[in-house]
């Protein structure tokens, strides 16, 4: 039920989990879903997935977990997939893709708008100020995948400073049990390791390397799926011109989508339900498709794979000794550094976004538009979305 009604992104899904979980299903307490979903917050992955698949551990075990785990990714990630072939085809049977050229914008409007929001409702001291804006300037002109963490943990370390403002509570001996960390670090070095040693067999090792990727971006971001976009962005989009963009596709190193094709992607994602890390199978099919339908479908499930995957094996290391982590006034303190950089870095984000868009009037208009229609009104946004798509036909 929740993988095809649970639209709005990361914040709106916990309302989803309470009405279904909590009030309907009275699997657990509101207080105890709370508590699951502040866990994931100082998680690096997909908040809303890792929080479903703490209820399902703390309901079921490991073997409930993953089922849910699937469940709720697979609806979303098979449209993803769906969406990306068919935009390869139109580009392939050169279709006219003119009636997209809204939703380019308007995917900036909605990258606008998360980093509005979460700056809101997180952002109220000076230091929290003072981290999003030096993230968002750092991120900006300093565009690299491996920038995003060493800015998390930097502003992680700068809040955790002023953990004395924190209060006390009683600790507890912490029991660690690492097998589900070994876990997640030998798939990392696995996926690394078998990615050099295939790297002669390009159809062999294309699928690998994405997973490696994937994994190691669903193992370093925090703040769900508005600030995996511009990690994405940095590391599988080409920074062409506008002209090179019409051009047949050139795989160059790890630079396998446009400007156009991530934004078209990035927009259709905010129209479903589920998971906002579903946009990595659009990518993974898009970054195939030189090796056919089989190879896009490869491409899109080893992508999902590794962006949901360590999530997963953080989520299990952790629930265990959670209760006695959370006592620890840091820890807790660190939040407001992690929370404040995330939303400097879709600020920032939403910059680089748009740069590569022309200055027209319509781009600008449809940008601050969608903004706006987020922020006032309580439009959802698949018809955000889709009346964009309407509009780009008709006119």
């Amino acid at each position: 039920m929740l993988a095809v009604t649970a639209f709005g992104g990361p914040q709106a899904h916990l309302a989803h989990f309470q009405k279904i979980l909590v009030t309907k299903r009275n699997y657990l307490s509101e207080a105890d879903l709370m508590e699951l979903n502040s866990l994931c917050q100082i998680l690096p992955g997909p908040s809303s997935t890792q929080t479903l698949v703490a209820v399902g551990y703390k309901i079921g075990g490991t073997s409930l977990a993953y089922l849910t785990l699937l469940i709720w990714t697979l609806p979303s990630v098979i449209f993803m997939t769906i969406m990306a072939i068919s935009l390869f085809d139109i580009e392939q049977k050169n279709w006219s893709l003119e009636f997209t050229r809204f939703i380019q914008p308007m995917a900036v409007g909605f990258v606008s708008y998360a980093a509005y929001s979460i700056s809101v409702k997180t952002v109220n001291t000076k230091t929290g100020v003072s981290l999003m804006i030096m993230a968002a300037v750092t991120s900006y002109f300093i565009q690299t995948p491996f920038v995003f963490p060493a800015i998390l943990f930097v502003a992680g370390l700068i809040s955790a400073s002023k953990f004395k403002a924190q209060p006390k509570e009683e600790k507890k001996k912490i029991s660690i049990l690492w097998s589900n960390f070994l876990l997640w670090l030998g798939v990392l070095v696995f996926a690394a390791l078998l990615g050099w040693a295939t790297k002669s067999i390009p159809e062999v090792t294309r699928p690998i390397r994405l997973f490696e990727n994937f994994y190691r971006n669903g193992s370093l971001v925090f703040g769900g799926g508005q600030v995996l976009a511009p990690m994405l962005y940095t590391e599988f989009v080409r920074k062409d011109s506008t002209e090179e963009r019409v051009r047949p596709v050139e795989f160059t190193k790890k630079a396998y989508l446009n400007h156009d094709e991530f934004l078209t992607g990035y927009a259709i994602v905010q129209t479903l339900p589920g998971p906002v890390f579903a946009f990595s199978a659009f990518i993974g099919s898009l970054s195939m498709r030189e090796y056919g339908t089989f190879g896009e479908i490869i491409g899109a499930f080893m992508s999902a794979l590794g962006i949901f995957l360590p999530g997963t094996f953080l989520i299990f290391f952790v629930i265990r000794f959670w209760d006695s982590l959370k006592k620890y006034r840091a820890i807790r303190a660190s939040l407001e550094g992690i929370t404040a950089a995330s939303a400097g870095l879709i600020a920032a984000s939403a910059i680089i976004l748009f740069q590569p868009l022309d200055n027209t009037f319509m781009n600008f208009a449809f940008t601050i538009g969608t903004f706006c229609l987020l922020a006032f009104t309580r439009l959802p946004s698949p018809f955000i979305i889709l009346g964009g798509l309407a509009l780009g036909l008709l006119l």
